[in-house]
Parts: C-alpha cells; sequence; structure tokens
C-alpha cells in the first residue's frame, strides 16, 4: 500500500508554493521526497505607496509553523531521502531537519544537486546570521512548537536556519548517483530499487523512479522543462523532437508531479533572450545601471552564460558583477561539471552568438569534425570562465571597487530580495529614476520582491499580462517602499568599552576559578592510576625511609637524613635544629601528586613524628607499552624528519621553498581576521521607488501546453498533483478528463492530508521452487523479466513462507500418485471414447504499442514507414533503396481495446514488419 503525504507545497494553495516536501511510504518504507525551505522573512511584506502588506503575512507564518511542527514529528521515522532539486525550495531545509529536527535516514542526489544545493544553502545561512541573531533569537525555554509571545507583545516564529558547519556535515551525507544509474538498496530498503533521470530546470536536476516489488513503478516528477536551453538539454522524460516518453518512463503506476504553470502560456526562449538582452543595453548606454536578483547557484547560471556570451560578441564595457558570499565557489565548482551541461555548450558543428543588437544567430563551420570538436570544446571553456564577470561577497565590497554613479549590471542574491545583498542595493537602486530593476522569478507572496512583481504586474496591459503569451512592458516605479534592514554593525564608544569591561571581568574570574581548581586536580590526577601496577606500589613504599649513606672504602658506615632542601641541601647539624624545625612548617603540596602529599607518606626511620620533603615539580612520564611492546613518539621523528629537509635544502630547490612560503602567506591572509565585537540593529526605512521595472521569465519550467502534452504522453494508472494554486490544479484535471485513455485517479492532497493507494490490495510473499523457475520462460520488459506461472502451494514446516511447485509434483508429494483409468463409454460398447478436448496456452503480449518506437525498429533494417492519419503507420514503400511495389506495403494501426492491427500481402515485409512488432512486447504464453 501507498500512503502520500503533503508537509509543505500542496495542489490546493493560495499561491505558488516556496517550499516542496512530501512524505511518501511505501509498505514500511518512509521516504521523503525534497526538504524545501521557505522565505524566512515570514510574511513580513513591504508596502508601495501604502498598499500595506498582504494579508498572506500572518498566514504565512501559521504555514511555516506547521510545516516545521510536521517535520519535525516525522522526520525521526523516515528511512530516506530524495532531492530533485539544488534550489532553496527543493532542498533548503535538509540541513537544519538533520542537524535539529532528529533526520538521520540515507539521502540520495546527482553531483550538481548536492554541491549546488551546499552553495546556495550556505550563501542562505550566511546571509541570514550576517543580519539577525538566529541563536538568541528564541529563548531557551521555548519548546520548539509554534509561536513564542514576548514581554513586549511581539511573537517570534523559530527559522530553520543551521550554522556553518551543519551545513557542510549534512551535505557531506549525501550519496550523489549518475543518470540512468539503477541503484538497489539495502537493509530495509532492499524491497526499492532508484534511477534518477534528467528533469532539466537545474544543473543536475532529477526525477526519480522507484521500483518496489509490491507497488510497481512510481515516478517523482517536479519542476520539469522540456525546452534546451543555453546550458541544459530538455528533461529526459521527453524523447528529443517530442518522439514519445523515455525509455523505462512510460505507464508507471504512480505519477507524482507538479502543476504550477498549467494556466501559464510562455514566451519563446529568443524573444525573451532579446528582451532581456536589449533592456539591459539600453540602460547602460544611458549611463543606468541593472539590478538582477537572482539565486546563488543553479537558475543564476543560464543568466551568466547569456550576459557573459553578449559581454564578449558585443564588447561591452560596463561591469558585470554577481555580489554572492558564495559566487567564487558556485563559478569554481561549475566548470567541472561539463558532463551534466548540455544546450549550446556541447552542440558540435553549430555555435550561436548573440549580436549587439541581442539577436542569435548561428555561425555555421565547415571544417572537418575534428576542428569543430576542438572550437567547440575551447569555446565551452571560455564561456564557463566567465571572464568578464567580477565577483563580490558583499555589497560594501561591490561599492569600494565600483563607484555607485558607474554604468553597471548586478547580479545579487537572494531572489526574494528579502535579507542580503539584493536587498541593501535595491535601496540604492530605487532612488534614481532610470535604474532598471529586473526580475526574473516569481518570489513568494509577503517579500519585496512579490511586491515589486505584483506592481509591474498591475501595470501591463490587459493582453500582455503574465501567462498570456507574450512579454510585457517596462514600467517606472511610483510611490514609496516601506524596508526593514536588520544588520551586523561593531560596537562604538561607550557600548565597546562596557563589552570589553565585561569580557575583561568574565576572563578574570575564569582564571581566577581555573587558580582555585587547580590544586584540586593535582592532588586527584593520579587517583585513577592506583592499583595499574603493583610492582610500582611496591617500589613506592619501600621509598619511605629516604637516607644517604655516607662512608667508602673506610668502611664507616655512618647514616645521616636528607633535610628537606631535597637536592643539594646540606646535611643537617645542631647548629640547624631551629632552620629545620621553621622548615617543618613549610607547606609544598602544590608541587605534590597523589598520596605524596600526606602527612603520613614520607615516614621518618627514627621517629615517629612524619617528615615532609619538599620536591621539584616533576612528573615522571610512563612509558606506554602494548602486545608489541613500548609505543613510538611519532612526533619526534616527523620533527627529526623536517629538520633534515630543511638542511638538505640547497639553492637549486630555492624558488620551490619561495612557492611554498608564498602560498602559506596566501593561505593566512584568507584566514578570516577576528571578528570585532558588535551587535544586531533592525531598522525602518522609506524608500522612494522611482526606478524602471521589468520582468522576463527565466524560470526555466514547463507552460502550461507542455505540461497537458506531457502527462497523457507518460499515461499513468494513477496521478497525483503537487504545488499549485487551486486554479491550475482544476485545470490540469479537465484537460486529462478530455482524453480517454487518461487515467481518472486523480489526487489533490492538501497540506498534512493522507492518501491511501492501493488500499483495498494484498500482497503476500511467496517463493518459487527450483523445478519450477528452471522451467520458466522469461521475456524482457523494460527494466525487467516477466514469464507466466501455473503451481500448486506447498508448506514446509521449516519455513514460514509457503513454496510454489509444479502442480504435479505437488500431487505426488502431498497424495499416492493418482492414475486415470481410460474412460468407457456407456453408450458405445467396449470402445474407448475421445478424451476432452485440451485447451491450448494463450500467448499474452504485455507493453504498450509505440509506432515511433517501431518505425526506428524499421528504418534500421531498411524499410521506410511513414504516418497516415492518427495511429496508421505505412511501411514498405521502399526497402534498401529500391522503389517497392503494392504488394509489399503493409499498414499497422491501432485500434480500441488493445489490439493493434496489420494488413499486407504476404511477403518479406509483412513478416518482417509482423516480427518487429512482436519484439516490442513481452510475450508471455499460460
Amino acid at each position: 500500500m501507498i500512503v502520500f503525504t503533503p508537509l509543505c507545497g500542496s495542489a490546493q494553495s493560495t499561491s505558488i508554493p516556496s517550499a516542496f516536501c512530501y512524505l511518501l511510504q511505501i509498505d514500511d518504507i518512509r521516504v521523503l521526497l525534497d526538504c524545501g525551505a521557505p522565505d524566512w522573512r515570514l510574511g513580513a511584506g513591504e508596502s508601495v505607496e501604502g498598499e500595506g502588506p498582504e494579508g498572506s503575512g500572518a498566514q504565512s507564518k501559521r504555514l511555516w509553523a506547521a510545516y516545521l511542527d510536521l517535520l519535525e514529528r516525522n522526520a525521526p521515522e523516515i528511512d530516506l531521502v530524495l532531492f530533485t532539486h539544488g534550489s532553496l525550495p527543493h532542498i533548503g531545509l535538509y540541513a537544519y531537519a538533520r542537524a535539529r529536527l532528529g533526520l538521520s535516514a540515507p539521502a540520495f542526489a546527482t553531483l550538481p544537486t548536492q554541491a549546488l544545493g551546499r552553495i546556495a544553502v550556505l550563501d542562505d545561512v550566511e546571509g541570514w546570521r550576517a543580519e539577525v541573531d538566529i541563536d538568541n533569537e528564541v529563548p531557551e525555554e521555548y519548546s520548539g512548537d509554534g509561536d513564542v509571545k514576548m514581554e513586549n507583545g511581539t511573537t517570534i516564529l523559530r527559522r530553520g536556519i543551521a550554522t556553518t558547519e551543519e551545513v557542510k556535515e549534512a551535505f557531506d551525507s549525501i550519496t550523489t548517483l549518475k543518470y540512468s544509474q539503477a541503484t538497489h538498496l539495502t537493509g530495509k530498503l532492499q524491497a526499492l530499487t532508484l534511477t534518477a533521470f534528467s528533469a532539466s530546470h537545474t544543473l543536475g536536476g532529477t526525477l526519480w523512479k522507484l521500483r518496489s516489488a509490491s507497488s510497481g513503478t512510481l515516478l517523482y516528477a517536479v519542476g520539469l522543462n522540456h525546452m534546451k536551453e543555453q546550458h541544459l538539454d530538455g528533461t529526459g522524460l521527453i524523447r528529443p523532437g517530442g518522439a514519445g516518453v523515455g525509455e523505462g518512463l512510460g505507464r508507471p503506476d504512480l505519477l507524482i508531479t507538479d502543476a504550477q504553470r498549467v494556466g501559464v502560456n510562455g514566451v519563446r526562449r529568443r524573444d525573451r533572450e532579446e528582451a532581456f538582452l536589449d533592456s539591459i543595453t539600453k540602460t547602460l548606454r544611458s549611463s543606468n545601471s541593472v539590478l538582477i536578483p537572482v539565486d546563488a547557484s543553479t537558475r543564476v547560471l543560464e543568466l551568466l552564460v547569456i550576459l557573459d556570451q553578449h559581454w564578449t560578441h558585443a564588447k561591452t564595457r560596463a561591469p558585470l558583477c554577481l555580489v554572492s558570499r558564495t559566487g567564487k565557489d558556485c563559478v569554481a565548482f561549475v566548470r567541472s561539471l561539463m558532463e551534466w551541461m548540455g544546450g549550446w555548450i556541447t552542440r558540435e558543428g553549430e555555435v550561436p552568438t548573440v549580436g549587439r543588437d541581442g539577436k542569435k544567430r548561428k555561425r555555421r563551420n565547415r571544417r572537418d569534425e575534428e576542428d569543430i570538436e576542438e572550437e567547440d570544446a575551447l569555446l565551452a571553456n571560455m564561456i564557463l570562465r566567465f571572464r568578464h564577470l567580477k565577483i563580490y561577497p558583499t555589497p560594501e565590497a561591490l561599492l569600494a571597487d565600483i563607484p555607485p554613479s558607474t554604468p553597471k549590471v548586478v547580479l545579487a542574491t537572494p531572489l526574494t530580495m528579502s535579507y542580503g545583498a539584493s536587498r541593501i542595493l535595491f535601496e540604492s537602486f530605487a532612488s534614481s529614476r532610470n535604474n532598471l530593476v529586473m526580475l526574473v522569478n516569481i518570489a513568494e507572496k509577503g517579500t519585496l520582491a512579490r511586491s515589486l512583481w505584483d506592481r509591474w504586474e498591475a501595470d501591463q496591459p490587459e493582453d500582455s499580462k503574465w501567462g498570456k503569451g507574450r512579454l510585457g512592458n517596462i514600467v517606472h516605479g511610483s510611490g514609496k517602499v516601506a524596508l526593514t534592514i536588520n544588520a551586523k554593525v561593531p560596537l562604538t564608544g561607550a557600548e565597546l568599552e562596557g563589552y570589553l569591561s565585561a569580557e575583561k571581568a568574565a576572563k578574570e574570574k575564569a582564571a581566577a576559578d581555573a587558580a582555585a581548581a587547580r590544586p584540586q586536580l593535582l592532588l586527584e590526577a593520579d587517583d585513577d592510576d592506583e592499583g595499574d601496577s603493583e610492582d610500582e606500589a611496591s617500589d613506592a613504599s619501600s621509598e619511605l625511609a629516604v637516607e644517604e649513606e655516607l662512608g667508602g672504602e673506610t668502611g664507616e658506615g655512618v647514616t645521616r637524613p636528607i633535610t628537606e632542601g631535597g637536592v643539594g641541601a646540606r646535611a643537617a647539624g645542631p647548629e640547624e635544629d631551629e632552620v629545620d624545625a621553621t622548615r617543618q612548617q613549610l607547606s609544598f603540596d602544590i608541587y605534590l601528586k597523589g598520596k605524596v602529599s600526606r602527612a603520613t607518606f614520607f615516614k621518618s626511620s627514627t621517629g615517629t613524628q612524619a617528615t615532609r620533603y619538599r620536591m621539584f615539580p616533576y612528573v615522571e612520564k610512563r612509558r606506554r607499552v602494548d602486545v608489541w611492546g613500548e609505543t613510538i613518539d611519532i612526533g619526534t621523528w616527523m620533527r627529526r624528519g623536517k629538520q633534515w629537509e630543511e638542511e638538505e635544502e640547497t639553492e637549486e630547490n630555492q624558488e620551490a621553498r619561495e612557492a611554498r612560503k608564498k602560498k602559506q602567506e596566501e593561505e593566512e591572509a584568507q584566514k578570516a581576521p577576528p571578528e570585532p565585537p558588535s551587535k544586531f540593529i533592525t531598522e525602518e526605512h522609506v524608500v522612494e521607488l522611482r526606478c524602471k521595472l521589468f520582468f522576463v521569465d527565466f524560470e526555466g519550467l514547463n507552460d502550461g501546453r507542455a505540461t497537458k502534452m506531457i502527462v497523457p504522453q507518460v499515461n499513468p494508472r494513477k496521478m497525483i498533483l503537487v504545488a499549485a494554486e487551486t486554479s491550475a490544479t482544476n485545470e490540469l484535471i479537465e484537460a486529462c478528463g478530455e482524453i480517454r485513455s487518461m487515467t481518472r485517479e486523480i489526487s489533490t492532497p492538501t497540506v498534512g492530508e493522507e492518501i491511501k493507494i492501493g488500499e483495498h490490495t494484498h500482497s503476500y510473499s511467496i517463493s518459487i521452487g527450483e523445478a519450477l523457475f528452471s522451467s520458466l520462460k522469461m521475456s524482457k520488459f523494460e527494466d525487467n523479466e516477466v514469464a507466466f506461472v501455473s503451481g500448486r502451494i506447498t508448506f514446509n514446516a521449516n519455513s514460514a513462507i509457503p513454496v510454489l511447485e509444479p502442480a504435479a509434483m505437488a500431487v505426488v508429494e502431498n497424495s499416492t500418485a493418482v492414475v486415470l483409468a481410460p474412460v468407457r463409454s456407456q453408450e458405445h460398447n467396449g470402445i474407448i471414447a475421445m478424451p476432452p478436448p485440451q485447451i491450448l496456452p494463450q500467448t499474452t503480449l504485455i507493453g504498450d504499442l509505440r509506432l515511433t518506437a517501431l518505425k526506428a525498429r524499421l528504418s534500421a533494417l531498411g524499410i521506410t514507414a511513414d504516418f497516415a492519419g492518427e495511429g496508421v503507420l505505412i511501411c514498405g514503400l521502399s526497402q534498401a533503396g529500391k522503389e517497392g511495389t503494392d504488394n509489399d506495403v503493409v499498414s499497422v494501426r491501432k485500434m480500441g481495446g488493445g489490439r493493434v492491427e496489420v494488413e499486407g500481402n504476404v511477403s518479406d515485409v509483412y513478416y518482417t514488419v509482423r516480427r518487429e512488432l512482436y519484439g516490442l512486447y513481452a510475450q508471455v504464453a499460460g
């Protein structure tokens, strides 16, 4: 049985969901599909000209609180985690859930998804922690459920923001897979087989295929894009050119997909890129700047490729800047992911360029294939170097290098403009009338980016509004925007002096406490070592009387006690009695360890008065011995080896020594300097919105037309819709209802609602006997082999699992052999009647006929085939380059009810077509 529960991002949302997280239970295995993070400003939206924050603010807070509570309750019981994309809506909350919510299940993703997800989450975590005191935001006594009411009446909601160490540890634990790599899990998950396929939309984007012996094939496909882009190919769910579904992905038992853009008619990619570059070029020529809010790692790559290519061919001199805390890591790592890329970067023989006017052209090469491949590889490497791009970690670094008045294009994170560089830079960009704020995605409601998009959408003509299939117009902003700016500023003046004084007092108190505790620690240091060796105890007891024998060759054995002076002290005499009495009062316990400091430890050999001795603060190190003997101090040899290496260095390796020294200096310079004392502040700013606004869709997702075309081709037996507004969900259901062959079992659960599939289906475990298994004739079907089985169930006393054996063998084992006597007819004397007729086994064909696949198989054999109407394939028009006759023409027609009709004269072409047609199915006789 399958149970599906949306934790966030249902198909009945009031707005476009910004986080994906779903719980899928297959029998007793619980799988978490994605673990996305919302915008943590949580609905504290910005008002534009008195419009006020949208009413979704408080609602967003309740939704995110419910999301965290649902995830916290289910996280400890999850057995497997799968990620589809490396963006915050799909993977942003994983580190927090793993570190704070008890999520410890193994996680799987592709290599780019893991790497880009790490970069995106680190940028998000570092950005928030640079502005908000996350760790001290919620009181310690807070139980972790819902909102917190403070004394001043404000409400604090916990934010799922991990630390940088937790992020690195979490993403290091993810297991990376390649596309089309079937992974057989072990342990409790051994009933599942995972296979990743390309979803496009992001680099390494994945749609997951799960195979279960009891539940069949499940397909989780969200965030798809069938269109080829600059650095990505289309999704693997559809064959290139729309020629059917990808191999092994058709007709799943359950399809889980999103419907968030069903009501959108997209614009051609060429038109979008031209409008994007034209608006940037005009703004720069008017000596103004462009601000583009972007994400930290995924969709920003498409924009960087387009802009860097345009800068190269248009010879633009204006600075192209990326402001992101993880921008350098992202750009550096992407260069190692060439094998995961597609688009024109890996296209052979044809290199598109963008001219000065922004229009795309194609330069066709007429040289040898080797030269073409070398040029394509060189051009791809040049593009991925982003030679025109300048990367800055903070807005302060940008403004320190480039004056605010210099025309420039700035890509800044985050996409929602809720915090960080994009929010800070917007404050300076918005006040200039001719500056341009370019929006490339539709953000979540309640964010600054969404407020600006709503303003742009409201000023568009009716036929140019979003989703109508046309590009909008640039609009001039007006009114005011109220911004809440969080910042971390250094302490100054009296605050700094007070902080330093408090820090000094705390250090002095800690030092005093440590000094007070040190004697006790020294006294108890050897308590745990008592009884380690009986020999050591006996040696200690033998030294209770310390004497020094004087004499020598004269034979006078005079014994004289040693004074407290210890080593080097003079012998005690009568004139020193008073001095000795004074010394006996002194205490040097601080130098002694364990029982040595006790008065009864050292005893005089002549009197009852205990004598105490001063000792040097020396602790003898015991030799460590294992089964192989005394252990070796490796550090000593390493230091000696390093010394030898330095001595052997001569003038010949002087350059190497200098290079190593320079590298060490660079590493030390890269280390972050100690952070000065600082505090977190919150300021309310009112910004005059005078800049221009423009929106061009670069989200890289299927539009409504593509979704309505792809889903019927996949043709699932059951389907669950997620991550969509209610209107888009209903529109897709209506479109599927108009297709006769499409399933009617479509579910649209809300957040927290359980959908049970196969509830009335019972599955049992059974073992096939060796005799029966050896007689099976297996036929290959997709990734499996199937056969018809007929037998009798037997039970073994040594096993709880029944065994399926051949029927004849089962009869012999359970009873005596049954001999059927010949049946004599009563009506015909002495004549044996004919035995009843036996029904021959029928052959069952398993699979789905794809005429396009049949056409491809026939073309490989030299038989041409063309479509003549819907569902009819005409084969044999010519064979091996020769014109055929009418007798060689064979038609293949798909009929209703799973029937296929092959019509034609008896000829070689007919038998070839029939053989190839049967080859598309798995034939099972039973």
